[in-house]
């Protein structure tokens, strides 16, 4: 979702000043969204006995990344548990396009902010790492520090983007849908804990409790 978007971001030209400094306010406002997402998950973390639940968790999200891609959106929308989420995804597009169109420092921060919002395997990752901190703040901590890792990667989409000829664009955003698969079979293969390092590591039997620095292995 985010490197469609950088490439047509509405970077003011002609100023370099005005360039990063609008460049700045899209990442400043993605990282607040990731910020408040991570405030939510931190708190849903909270307490939680997590032994085996984030490994049921990334299967979930790791079949819904893989439906929403290979299952028609026709046929998705027949079932009422569908509707509100392409309802909010909807919302966000709206106000995404609408900002899109407009060149101010104003709409380049909204344009970031409402980016955060949409669905991203990445974010999703990074989210189960947020509800492991069993941390209001730091859940947003964690999904602040997420945030500004990507900076660097999608600073050179927001410029590199303007060099790239409309058909190579193309080609990159007929790609998504095949990262988006490869990174669900990657949430599977995680949380069926088949005990290889770094992919689909064993259940740790992690306890949070209310003191985000005990916890407790079997």
């Amino acid at each position: 979702m985010c490197g469609p978007i950088a490439f047509v971001l509405p970077i003011p030209k002609g100023n370099k000043f005005k360039s990063i400094f609008g460049t700045a306010l899209y990442h400043t406002g993605r990282i607040l969204s990731y910020s408040l997402i991570g405030l939510l998950f931190g708190l849903l973390g909270r307490g939680l006995y997590l032994a085996g639940f984030q490994q049921r968790l990334s299967i979930l999200i790791g079949v819904v990344m893989i439906l929403i891609i290979l299952v028609p959106t026709r046929i998705l929308n027949k079932f009422h548990f569908t509707r509100p989420l392409y309802l909010v995804i909807g919302k966000v597009k709206t106000k995404l396009g609408l900002y899109l169109n407009k060149s101010s420092f104003k709409s380049l921060f909204l344009i970031g902010f409402f980016n955060g919002f949409l669905p991203c395997g990445l974010v999703y990752m990074a989210l189960l790492g947020a509800i492991s901190t069993g941390e209001l703040l730091d859940g947003a901590i964690y999904m602040t520090v997420f945030g500004l890792g990507t900076v660097p990667l999608m600073t050179a989409a927001v410029f590199l983007g303007n060099f790239l000829k409309v058909s190579v664009r193309n080609k990159i955003q007929k790609a998504i849908p095949i990262f988006v698969v490869i990174i669900g079979l990657l949430f599977i293969l995680r949380g069926l804990g088949l005990g290889i390092p770094y992919v689909s590591p064993t259940d740790n039997q992690l306890l949070i409790s209310n003191n985000p620095n005990s916890c407790v292995t079997e």
